[in-house]
């Protein structure tokens, strides 16, 4: 009797997919293809492996494909209805999942977890078992499934039940909360969460800590992992990549544009730059490094118009009003630290809030000094691929709290996220560092950041779980 199941032998589930398209003025679709750790790392197992990547429907274009029957080979988008995945995606996994894993709530006034609240869980509940139901439907007999994150914590334990036959894993691209913050969550939606993720034979983690976090809360409040096995994957920079990317033709114009907005000190020299890429989520802390910048000009003048802070922050989550507010205030911060101390000669911060890849790999070869100093943060990638890039060798100021900070730590010049008199000593001290030190620096920061490049951080856990 022929079987039932898919022909998928290695499945990837995640909310956005590698492709998107869009409906252009003459009705006809055009597809853009994405990049990133998963792209990589399934284009390493070879066109024959019998992958398939199953992903959601994101907007109108993706929606009109998906209606269209217009695809790409090893891809299916799900187009689950816009107001069930409105609920999940930002109700539930942005402004709940989110906020919990980065402690990023202001606990007096919320969470509140209300009826609303609850209406929303429901339709996450409703996207996670539309994706689980998809990949139940594709995969091979014994194939594995890999699913992405946050939005999908429910989905390894519906995907056990539908097809105990796979292998089934989960990777983590967020922190985890310890025990007391996930407490916030409603009792039966924290265990809900985590009975989903150990429906999973493996879960992956960015660093060792936040897999002890998710250990502690499955003790604490389900009885332990059972069978399930814990794994960690600090995901590196793809170095092959950046280093080929950052020197065509349009970073070269980036650069140049850049030094013009830089320009130079009072006797000619070249000024110093501090240098940030971010986008404007909230735990990534833009605002108190730019206070931190007001800080070293306010308590050290000496680098009045020799240093310039050349500042990306790319507008993220803009459909919620509390990210509109963040993106509003770095502009406040910014425009009023260079009212204060800009010259006609000198614009103390260099800002760009609209996003440009080439300009930010500009950035990275020009940067002296890389501000890494997120209240909390996975891993953070922008702190791995800085040194790889930097033509002159740059000194790292890294928060504690990032989790590169495991393995940056010891190269980088670290602070407390929260201390803007901290943070700005530290800025000091790191434009300090003479020329020879800041080379070595560099170098052995560019060797731990591409330690897993993308697609070994991809092949390491497939393996993991086939075995």
């Amino acid at each position: 009797m022929a079987s039932s199941f898919g022909a998928a032998q290695v499945l990837v589930a995640s909310n956005r997919g590698p492709v998107s398209y869009e409906v252009r003025d003459d009705g006809s679709l055009h597809a853009k293809r994405g990049g990133g750790g998963l792209v990589s790392g399934l284009s390493a197992i070879g066109p024959d492996a019998g992958a398939l990547w199953v992903c959601s429907a994101l907007g109108d274009g993706d929606r009109e494909a998906v209606r269209r029957g217009v695809g790409e080979d090893g891809v299916r988008m799900l187009d689950v209805p816009a107001d069930v995945h409105a609920d999940a995606y930002n109700g539930i996994a942005n402004s709940v999942l989110w906020f919990v894993h980065h402690m990023l709530y202001q606990t007096p006034l919320e969470p509140v977890f209300d009826a609303e609240f609850r209406r929303q869980w429901a339709s996450y509940e409703a996207y996670n078992r539309a994706f689980a139901k998809a990949l139940a439907e594709e995969a091979a007999e014994g194939a594995v499934a890999i699913v992405q994150d946050y939005h999908l914590t429910l989905v390894p334990g519906m995907l056990r039940e539908l097809r105990p036959d796979l292998r089934i894993g989960h990777f983590s691209h967020t922190p985890w909360a310890p025990v007391d913050y996930f407490g916030l969550l409603p009792d039966d939606i924290a265990e809900q969460v985590l009975r989903g993720m150990l429906g999973a034979d493996r879960l992956g983690f960015l660093t060792r800590r936040w897999a002890d976090s998710f250990t502690a809360c499955c003790d604490a409040l389900v009885g332990g992992l059972g069978s399930t096995e814990i794994g960690v994957h600090g995901l590196g920079a793809d170095a092959d990549f950046l280093r080929r990317r950052s020197h065509e033709a349009d970073v070269d114009e980036r650069m140049a544009a850049l030094r013009a907005e830089i320009g130079a000190g009072p006797d000619g020299s070249a000024r110093r730059t501090i240098v940030r890429v971010d986008r404007t989520e909230l735990s990534k802390n833009i605002v108190r490094g730019l206070l931190a910048y007001r800080e070293l000009l306010t308590g050290r003048p000496q680098w009045r118009e020799r240093v310039v802070h050349v500042a990306f922050a790319y507008p993220s989550r803009q459909d919620l009003a509390v990210y509109r507010d963040y993106t509003a205030a770095v502009r406040r911060v910014a425009d009023s630290i260079n009212d204060e101390f800009g010259t006609a000669g000198w614009t103390p911060v260099v800002l760009h809030v609209k996003d440009d890849f080439a300009r930010s790999l500009a950035a990275y070869r020009l940067a002296d000094v890389a501000l890494v100093n997120p209240v909390r943060d996975g891993m953070n990638l922008v702190a791995k691929e800085v040194p790889v890039v930097s033509d002159e060798g740059c000194v790292l100021v890294l928060s504690r709290e990032a989790g590169a900070y495991e393995e940056l730590g010891e190269d980088a010049i670290v602070v407390n996220p929260y201390d803007v008199v901290g943070t700005a000593d530290a800025l000091h001290e790191a434009l300090g560092v003479a020329p020879g030190e800041r080379a070595e620096r560099t170098k052995r920061l560019a060797a731990a950041g591409t330690a897993l490049p993308p697609a070994r951080w991809f092949l390491e856990q497939l393996d993991a779980l086939r075995s």
